[in-house]
């Protein structure tokens, strides 16, 4: 298993913002990265990283499996996690949710068949005043949801 040249340069990147001896800070960064051209971190993902690195491959995991942003089993192309915290809650997360439940046809936790689409429950992301709101693969967020908004974001993400 091995990464495409152009993850590796943003791995080298990431790197290059510690002191040689320290590159193992820059684990979360290679784990974004590796997830981000694999789809999720499988177990020969995590272990050709902490071989980069220089890490003990246990290391490797106890990161991988403490923060909800990595993905240890494969997920759709587009993972959609729905911030379910009170201030989100109070503004209407769960009928955003089960907006997209009802749209898409599965569960929190789940995938379409068709491998489009992972449905994850989120904890706050920071910004409680643009309520309800999702974050798509990580990377960008979507505020002020609603049952119209919601079917625009399918759309353009189909």
């Amino acid at each position: 298993m091995t990464l495409s040249a152009e993850s590796l340069a943003g791995i080298d990147k990431e790197v290059a913002k510690y002191p040689v001896d320290q590159k193992q800070s820059a684990v979360m960064a290679a784990l974004r990265i590796a997830q981000v051209e694999k789809g999720w971190l499988a177990t020969e993902t995590i272990e050709f990283v902490a071989d980069y690195l220089g890490m003990p491959a246990i290391a490797v995991y106890e990161v991988a499996t403490f923060y909800n942003m990595y993905e240890l089993s494969p997920c759709g192309r587009h993972k959609i996690t729905v911030c379910t915290n009170l201030p989100c809650q109070l503004q209407g997360a769960d009928t955003v949710a089960d907006y997209l439940k009802q749209k898409l046809g599965i569960g929190f936790g789940e995938t379409t068949p068709d491998g489009r689409f992972t449905l994850k429950e989120g904890e706050c992301f920071g910004t409680c005043g643009s309520g309800p709101l999702c974050l798509h693969n990580n990377h960008k967020m979507h505020t002020h949801l609603s049952p119209e908004t919601v079917d625009k974001l399918l759309d353009e993400l189909k």
